[in-house]
C-alpha cells in the first residue's frame, strides 16, 4: 500500500474577543472592599445592643425584648411592632382580635408553649377555657 503523503495545515488564529481580558489582568478584590461583610449572630447583635455599641433595632425581637426591659417601650408597642414586622397576632387580643394599642394593662400568657396577649384578665381566662375545651374535643 502506498501511504499518502498529508499536507501541513495552515493554522489559523480566532479574532480576539474585545470583552474578554486575558487571565493575569483580572484584578481580584477582597469582599471587604467591595462592601460584602460578614453578618453578625444574633448573640453578637444582642451583645452589641446591651453594650451600647448599637442601638436597639425594633424590627428584630432581641432589640423590642430589649427596649421593653429598659422600659422605653411598653408591652403594647412592642405587640404592635411584632405585628409591623410580620409577626402579626401579638399586636391584638388573642380573644376578641382587638388592637392592643391604648390598652392601659396588657396580659400576657403562655397557653401551651404559644405567647398570647389580652386586653384584660378576664379574656386571658375565657381563652385559656377555650383551649382546654378544644383539646378535650380532639381527643
Amino acid at each position: 500500500m502506498a501511504t499518502k503523503e498529508v499536507k501541513p495545515v495552515k493554522k489559523r488564529s480566532l479574532p480576539k474577543s474585545p470583552f474578554k481580558k486575558p487571565l493575569k489582568e483580572e484584578k481580584v478584590y477582597p469582599a471587604e472592599e467591595q462592601g460584602i461583610e460578614r453578618e453578625e449572630t444574633d448573640e453578637e447583635v444582642e451583645e452589641e445592643m446591651k453594650t451600647g455599641r448599637k442601638d436597639e433595632d425594633i424590627y428584630a425581637k432581641k432589640g423590642r425584648d430589649l427596649l421593653e426591659e429598659d422600659d422605653e417601650i411598653q408591652p403594647w408597642e412592642e405587640g404592635f411592632m411584632e405585628g409591623a414586622s410580620g409577626l402579626g397576632q401579638l399586636g391584638k387580643d388573642a380573644l376578641t382580635g382587638e388592637p392592643l394599642m391604648g390598652a392601659d394593662n396588657i396580659i400576657e400568657a403562655e397557653i401551651d408553649g404559644q405567647l398570647y396577649r389580652f386586653v384584660s384578665e378576664k379574656n386571658a381566662i375565657s381563652f385559656q377555657k377555650k383551649k382546654e375545651l378544644e383539646k378535650r374535643k380532639k381527643k
